[in-house]
C-alpha cells in the first residue's frame, strides 16, 4: 500500500483505469451513434492511460500534450479504441478526440492533489474516491440511458432498416417527420390513444381513493390512541411481504366469480389495495413529525378533529401529499401484472397491457419500442417536474418539530 501512495505509481495506475473506462464508454456511444464497429483496446487503453496519468503530474501543458498525442495515435490505429474497416475519418476524429478529451479532463480532476513523490493518506484516498465517483456516475448513467436510447432509436426506424442491421442504432435525419411514423400508426391503427386515456384516469382515481383511505388511517395511527394501534402501525406493510404473483390466482378467481374481471371498475378497486399500505406508511411518519401543539391549539379554539385535519394538518402536509400522490400515480401507471391478468378486452386495456399485446411476431418491433417510449416519457416528465416536491415530502417528516 505504501508503494501505491507515491505520485509516480498512483497517477499512472488511476490514469490507466480511467482511460479504459472512457474507452469503453466512447466506443459504445460511437457505435450507437454512427453504426460503425468501435471497440475498446484494453491493453493499449491501459498503456496510453498510464501515460496521460503520468503526464498529469507535470502540469496542464504536459497533460494536454499527452492527450493530443493519444488522439493522434488513435486516428492512425494504435490508440485506446479500435474501429472496423470503412469507418469514416470524421467518425474517427470525433471518437478519438472525445476519448482523449474526457480522459484528460477526468485525469486532471482525479489527480488534482497528486504530485511526484510520496502522497499523504488523504491525498491518495481522495484520488481513489474521485476515480470511483467518476466510474460510478458513468456506470449508472449508462445503465439508465443505453436501454432508453436503444428503445427510442429502434422506434424511429422502419422495418427495412431493422432487417438490414438490427444493431445499427443510428438514424437518418433526412427522413424528417417520417421518423415518427411508428407513433402515428400506434395512435391510428392500434388504439394507443385509448390506452393512454385509460391509464391516466385509472391512475388518477387510484390516487384519489388511496388518499381518501390513507390520510385518515395515517392520522389515526400517528395521533390517536386506540387498542391495537401498535400492531396496526407495524403491520401496515405486511402486504408487501406476500408476492403479488401468489395472490394472482385468488384475485382472478374472485373477480371472475363476481363479474369484475375485464372491467375498469375492477381495476380501480384492486389497484388501491397495493398502494394504500405504502401511502399509510409514508404519511404516518410525516404526521408524527408535525408539532402536535398546533393541532391542540385548534381543538382548544373549538375546532372538531375533522376540521383540525382539514384546516391545519393537510395544509401543513402538502409536500408529503404531493410526494405520495406522485408515487402512487407511478405505481398505478406502471402496473402490469393485475392488468394483464384481469383485462382481455382491447377497448379496456391500460397502457402496459396494450404494450404487452404488441409483443407478437405479427407486430413490427419498432411499434413495440414506440409503445414503450409513449409509456415512459409522460411519467418521466411528471417525475422530473415534481421531483423537488417528492424529495421534500419524503424528507420533511424525518426531523421532528
Amino acid at each position: 500500500m505504501k508503494t501505491l501512495r507515491h505520485g509516480y505509481v498512483t497517477a499512472p495506475v488511476l490514469g490507466a483505469l480511467w482511460c479504459f473506462v472512457i474507452a469503453v464508454t466512447v466506443a459504445v456511444a460511437m457505435s450507437f451513434a454512427t453504426g460503425a464497429p468501435f471497440r475498446p483496446s484494453p491493453i493499449l487503453s491501459l498503456i496510453w492511460g498510464a501515460g496521460i496519468g503520468f503526464a498529469a503530474l507535470f502540469g496542464v501543458v504536459a497533460l494536454w500534450g499527452a492527450a493530443l498525442a493519444v488522439a493522434a495515435l488513435g486516428i492512425v490505429g494504435i490508440g485506446p479504441m479500435a474501429s472496423g474497416d470503412g469507418t469514416s475519418l470524421v467518425a474517427l476524429a470525433v471518437g478519438h478526440g472525445a476519448l482523449a478529451l474526457f480522459t484528460a479532463l477526468g485525469a486532471r480532476k482525479i489527480l488534482e492533489e497528486c504530485r511526484i513523490g510520496a502522497l499523504t493518506r488523504h491525498e491518495f484516498e481522495e484520488a481513489v474516491i474521485r476515480f470511483l465517483t467518476g466510474f460510478g456516475y458513468i456506470f449508472f448513467t449508462a445503465i439508465v440511458l443505453i436501454p432508453f436510447y436503444v428503445m427510442v432509436m429502434t422506434s424511429l426506424k422502419n422495418q427495412a432498416e431493422l432487417m438490414a442491421n438490427p444493431l445499427d442504432f443510428s438514424i437518418d435525419l433526412t427522413q424528417g417527420w417520417g421518423l415518427l411514423r411508428s407513433y402515428g400508426e400506434l395512435m391510428t391503427e392500434y388504439g394507443f390513444g385509448s390506452y393512454l386515456w385509460t391509464s391516466f384516469y385509472v391512475s388518477v382515481l387510484t390516487v384519489l381513493i388511496t388518499l381518501a383511505f390513507a390520510i385518515p388511517g395515517a392520522y389515526a395511527v400517528a395521533r390517536l390512541r386506540f387498542r391495537g394501534q401498535a400492531l396496526f402501525s407495524r403491520s401496515i406493510l405486511l402486504i408487501y411481504m406476500v408476492p403479488m404473483i401468489v395472490l394472482a390466482l385468488p384475485i382472478y378467481i374472485a373477480f371472475s366469480m363476481t363479474g369484475l374481471r375485464n372491467t375498469i371498475f375492477g381495476i380501480v378497486i384492486i389497484y388501491p389495495v397495493t398502494t394504500i399500505p405504502v401511502a399509510l406508511y409514508m404519511l404516518q411518519g410525516y404526521f408524527r413529525g408535525l408539532p402536535a401543539e398546533i393541532e391542540e391549539a385548534g381543538l382548544m379554539d373549538g375546532l372538531s378533529r375533522l376540521k383540525v385535519i382539514w384546516k391545519i394538518t393537510l395544509p401543513l402536509s402538502l409536500p408529503a401529499l404531493a410526494s405520495v400522490s406522485l408515487y402512487v400515480f407511478m405505481i398505478a401507471w406502471n402496473e402490469f401484472l393485475l392488468a394483464f391478468m384481469l383485462l382481455d378486452d382491447p377497448s379496456k386495456f391500460t397502457l402496459t397491457r396494450g404494450i404487452a399485446s404488441l409483443n407478437s411476431s405479427e407486430v413490427p418491433r419498432q411499434h413495440l419500442m414506440a409503445g414503450a417510449v409513449i409509456a415512459t416519457v409522460p411519467i418521466m416528465v411528471l417525475f422530473l417536474g415534481l421531483e423537488r416536491f417528492m424529495t421534500k415530502g419524503l424528507t420533511a417528516g424525518s426531523v421532528k418539530g
